[in-house]
């Protein structure tokens, strides 16, 4: 097997590998596949899997399964918003700058086997997709969510994606083009890492800032059915921004009050 994969960076310079269900292959075959491909040219490897040892010599990126579960569980009233808290504070612990996390809001089996993003996140999928974007993890875009393709795909037979014009594509190109031009939001050790704010009603919004000498953003996601009207602690956010949805100068300090509709977001960009 190591030979097949040296074979495909050699002869036909891929650039690395995703890794179906690799958790169910030693960690140290993987440790030793990658020193193996990394004297051919550097590659970047995706293990389909989410456990922390698999980034310490083998792997850039690992699914996050977790991260998928909770903001289900968030947007079907199983869960509050402070278990989002959780989630990044334990990354943040546990995994070292450069680990990568791979967060979505749809993938294969996703789709076929539990439901489509409609289905999953219902009046939270927006927000969700936001925030998959916007925090720390690499996003990714399943084959028709670019056009709110509303389908359940089957798994192992064809099954074609109608392809329109959907808000939902417009949205992902916006956050892209911003996730590329505004450094903090680079990956891993070249972004900034989230830093919570704190606010009024943690169990309802979630609010951070992630910040470089360059760059900074300052997010705030209402993950509840309810309006709900916010104010923020510390001085982490102060600081002159652009709306990221009206493109409207804002100058934000500690007298700030957002009223968010349930399921908004707003995102400001220094």
């Amino acid at each position: 097997m190591t030979d097949v994969l040296a074979y495909w960076v050699r002869e036909a310079d891929l650039d690395g590998f995703r890794c179906d269900v690799a958790g169910f292959v030693p960690t140290d075959f993987w440790e030793t596949v990658r020193a193996e491909l990394d004297q051919i040219k550097p590659v970047f490897m995706l293990a389909e899997w989410e456990a922390k040892d698999l980034h310490a010599a083998a792997f850039d990126m690992t699914y996050s399964w977790h991260w998928n579960d909770l903001v289900h569980r968030i947007c079907t009233g199983q869960l509050d918003c402070s278990a989002l808290e959780v989630y990044y504070a334990w990354n943040d612990k546990e995994l070292a700058p450069e680990a990568q996390r791979m967060l979505f809001v749809s993938n294969h089996d996703k789709n076929a086997w539990e439901g489509t993003e409609f289905e999953q996140f219902g009046p939270g999928l927006e927000a969700a997709m936001v925030l998959s974007v916007l925090s720390e993890g690499m996003p990714l875009i399943y084959n028709g969510q670019e056009a709110g393709f509303d389908k359940r795909l089957e798994f192992f037979e064809r099954d074609s994606i109608i392809w329109q014009q959907h808000p939902h594509g417009e949205l992902y190109r916006r956050l892209f083009a911003l996730k590329h031009a505004d450094t903090a939001l680079w990956n891993a050790p070249w972004g900034a890492r989230m830093v919570r704010v704190p606010n009024s009603d943690k169990t309802r919004i979630l609010s951070f800032v992630r910040e470089n000498e360059n760059d900074k953003i300052f997010g705030v996601f209402n993950f509840s059915a309810e309006p709900v009207t916010a104010s923020f602690r510390e001085s982490l956010y102060h600081g002159s921004y652009r709306d990221f949805e009206s493109g409207e100068l804002n100058h934000l300090d500690q007298d700030l009050t957002l009223e968010l509709a349930p399921w908004n977001y707003r995102v400001f960009v220094r």
